[in-house]
């Protein structure tokens, strides 16, 4: 039998059990591996599930098996940061040579952020790999190279994690940044060629719909603004509850106000930030979610550096009529940034509406890309950095909102990414005294909960750093994968 698993061929099953709540975490289900085919599955239960008596917990424990549902790490007392997460890159390495239930082959082998996360995330192994280089783990950052061009080459982008039920959107871009990081480490810029035609299918699915898109609207992740100008969004190929949380999306559906609710909190899991105020049309309520009405300055920076670097790889091979379109595709889109998403009046960096024609009112973190890839001007950077020393810097690190909702990407939390994204935004720009203040709060708010508890989590609470961080859809996971990367790549800075 095929042990690959698509959860619509167990919907029916799914469906119960997901609303009988028989498991604390919705994505308990989503990584069951099943033991029997599947057609034998659902006859089985077509046939028991009315009968007297039946036991829904008992027959989903007899017909799958949930090994390796949560990532155990195992601690020793006292041990140095350092060493303690040196331990936890073997114990977070997995391979996945065969499909198993909805994880998804890959050929090399990786490393899991940790707890519930037990499989392979793309925009988190960027930030993984920040530390295997500190490690010396150059072979472990090749794998995560090799696996993304995988994935891009035989589904046609990298999904948001290497499930089956993944296979309708990506995640942030970072693959262009993960060759830089290689060919930097190796001092070697021949992976660029080897990777160029990746780059280019990347690149193609993230422009898919551009020839046919209509002003003020958007065909996949592709919009156009009331100007003719093309811009890139946040989206996801599916309009249906997400399976790793789908009662939390049923029931928060009931009472939303917009179109196509189900798809709107895909595409802001696309984002990687699940969930923030930055995609409530009114700033509080993920009812209003209204991601699909976006073009998000973050993605479209990742985007001008996918460009960059194929320009880059294109002229590695003399290939220049392809050089000469992806430099001016970059040099077109470095202009629409600063068009769309620089705000002169408030001197940051917002979303743009497409429908309404104007910015967004939401303050983010992800102001911080244009600094972080180096499009900004120096004037800009300096506005930049005063706004953040003043809203989002906190004594436990960087913050990625102004807004306190209960969302895990909105106040008070400090995510790992976004500490090295400030760290680096700083330098670029000679604001060392800033950068070193990032650095220092956050590392000291990792420290801190570490002697307390032993464990590396996968976010912090940059207000009160007597506490550790919560909200969003589960508890503060433990690891934790991009925690110790860019804990690792501070240290070293």
């Amino acid at each position: 039998m095929s042990n690959q698993l698509y959860i619509k061929e167990i919907q029916v099953l799914f469906d119960a059990v997901q609303k009988s709540k028989i498991f604390e975490d919705q994505k308990m289900m989503t990584d069951a591996v099943p033991l029997f085919p599947i057609a034998e599955i659902n006859a089985k239960y077509e046939q028991e599930k009315n009968s007297t008596g039946f036991d829904l917990k008992n027959f989903v424990m007899t017909h799958f098996d949930f090994l390796g549902a949560k990532v155990s790490v195992r601690r020793e007392d006292h041990l140095p940061i350092e060493q303690h997460i040196e331990k936890l890159w073997d114990e977070l390495t997995r391979t996945a040579y065969e499909e198993k239930g909805t994880l998804l082959k890959l050929p090399k082998p990786y490393i899991v952020p940790g707890g519930r996360f037990n499989e392979f995330f793309y925009w988190d192994s960027y930030f993984i790999m920040l530390g295997l280089q500190v490690s010396g783990r150059v072979e472990m950052m090749e794998n995560i190279v090799e696996n993304c061009s995988y994935l891009i080459q035989n589904v046609g982008f990298v999904p948001n994690a290497s499930r089956t039920h993944f296979l309708s959107r990506s995640q942030p871009p970072y693959f262009s940044l993960m060759l830089q990081l290689v060919a930097e480490t190796k001092n070697d810029e021949i992976i660029y060629s080897k990777y160029h035609d990746t780059l280019e299918k990347e690149y193609a699915f993230w422009m898919n719909g551009e020839e046919e898109v209509d002003s003020n609207t958007g065909i996949k992740r592709v919009v156009k603004t009331q100007d003719g100008d093309i811009l890139n969004r946040y989206y996801d190929a599916e309009n249906e509850p997400r399976p790793e949380s789908y009662l939390i999306d049923i029931e928060d559906q009931e009472s939303a106000s917009g179109e196509e609710f189900y798809r709107n909190i895909r595409s802001a899991c696309e984002s990687g930030w699940d969930f923030s105020s930055r995609w409530f049309e009114d700033g509080e309520h993920i009812q209003t979610i209204e991601t699909l009405n976006l073009a998000q300055v973050d993605l479209n920076c990742l985007l001008w550096h996918l460009e960059t670097t194929l320009a880059k790889s294109s002229a590695l091979q003399n290939l220049k009529d392809k050089e000469n379109y992806f430099t001016e595709r970059a040099a077109n889109r470095r202009h629409m940034i600063n068009k769309y998403f620089w705000d002169e009046k408030t001197k940051i960096y917002r979303d743009y509406h497409i429908k309404k024609n104007t910015k967004t009112a939401s303050e983010h973190i992800a102001a911080l890309y244009p600094l972080f890839l180096g499009i900004a001007d120096q004037e800009q950077a300096e506005a930049v950095a005063e706004i953040i020393s003043e809203k989002f810097l906190y004594p436990g690190g960087l913050v990625t909102t102004t807004k306190k909702t209960g969302q895990q990407w909105d106040l008070p939390n400090a995510w790992a990414p976004y500490q090295w994204l400030g760290f680096e935004a700083m330098k670029n720009y000679g604001f060392n005294e800033t950068a070193e203040e990032i650095k220092n709060n956050w590392c000291s708010n990792v420290e801190r909960v570490y002697k307390n508890t032993g464990k590396l989590m996968e976010k912090y609470n940059a207000l009160d750093t007597e506490t550790i961080a919560g909200g969003g859809e589960y508890p503060n996971q433990d690891g934790f994968g991009w925690t110790n990367g860019v804990y690792l790549k501070l240290q070293q800075n």
